[in-house]
């Protein structure tokens, strides 16, 4: 079983949202209402300066809204992205900032709205930004809300909603503030050309391999089945025909041609209730996790760890009991993970 060890326990965080680390080693944690932080290093009482606060463009007046993604651009130092719900109208907002040489800034006043998105509920919004290895920002967006997918984002292809994106924003400007990859899915027609994958009911967290590239999910399930896929180009994840493997709309001989099925799934049976994608552990400190997919849910505090070989899950077990409300996960320069509590901070995963 893994041991949690706390970090950065300089700052008191208030539902903290996504950990990042700079090149030059510092880290950066943003808070849901709409701050960022930032920290020398991993020292455990590291003092928090507050790099940036736009909690006055940040609605987080839905448990399921606020500052929600934060990711490092891996091409350009000085640039951070994030994604924060708004109002007036509700919307996802994708944007850039400057950030400092040494990261100790970020100018408020520097936005550069990449993307905005309408949103017809306050929940299911979504959330995760990451570059992958081929230099472009992926985005997870939500089936838009309320329950069930009453509009039917998630099998439509001309929303972005219930989808996740993937766009090209190196040479972003305000009168062009990304470009379409020619070989995303639809960029020829057939559907919206910034759509990498769909068929997602919320796909709270996804992540890259480090070291082969691919891209896990988590996403969020609806009463019955939370699941992990495994994301790929042009992939339709089943939602609202299927949650998890089964049946949803309708409950019975429901058409899942064509559909991808989760990796994993678990049964809402009582303590669990919202899976939080995580990582494939690349660190040094447990060797015995290498290689392993690590995901943890919300309600359960659970965390545990995934092989999956050959097209199978080849082991699936439990890590760690941590009793806390899980958030996310963050990973270190060294690829070391981090698990993001909603009121009790910050804990590395160690043995």
């Amino acid at each position: 079983m893994l041991r949690l060890e706390p970090a950065l326990t300089g700052r008191r965080f208030d539902e903290p949202t996504n950990l990042v680390q700079t090149p030059a080693g510092r880290v950066l944690v943003s808070e849901r209402d709409g701050r960022v932080w930032g920290f020398d290093g991993w020292q455990p009482d590291a003092a928090a300066a507050e790099l940036l606060d736009i909690t006055g463009r940040v609605s987080s007046r839905g448990s399921e809204e606020g500052l929600l993604g934060m990711a490092l651009d891996p091409n350009d130092a000085g640039h951070l992205y994030l994604y924060y719900s708004a109002s007036k109208p509700r919307r996802s907002v994708v944007a850039r900032f400057d950030l400092a040489p040494d990261a100790a800034a970020i100018d408020p006043d520097s936005e550069l709205v990449i993307l905005s998105v309408g949103q017809p509920y306050p929940n299911h919004n979504g959330g995760m930004l990451a570059f992958g290895p081929d230099g472009y920002l992926y985005i997870g967006l939500g089936d838009g809300g309320s329950g069930g997918d009453p509009q039917g984002h998630g099998q439509n292809t001309a929303t972005l909603l219930g989808a996740i994106l993937r766009i090209d924003v190196a040479d972003a400007t305000a009168e062009l503030p990304y470009v379409i990859p020619p070989d995303n899915p639809f960029a020829g027609g057939g559907g919206r050309g910034e759509i990498w994958a769909y068929g997602l009911r919320n796909p709270w967290r996804f992540t890259f391999d480090s070291v082969t590239g691919d891209i896990w999910a988590g996403d969020v399930g609806q009463n019955r089945w939370e699941e992990i896929d495994l994301i790929e180009r042009g992939g339709n994840y089943g939602w609202n025909v299927l949650e998890g493997g089964h049946c949803f709309q309708p409950r019975d001989g429901c058409d899942g041609a064509g559909m991808t099925p989760p990796v994993w799934e678990y049964a809402l049976d009582g303590e669990p209730c919202s899976v939080i994608g995580g990582y494939v552990y690349r660190g040094g400190s447990i060797p015995w996790l290498n290689g392993a997919y690590v995901y943890g849910d919300f309600c359960s505090g659970k965390v545990y760890g995934l092989r999956y070989a050959g097209g199978v899950v080849t082991e699936h077990r439990e890590l760690a009991d941590t009793g806390l409300r899980i958030m996310s996960f963050g990973e270190d320069g060294e690829g070391e993970l981090y698990l993001l509590s909603q009121e009790s901070g910050i804990y590395r995963l160690s043995n």
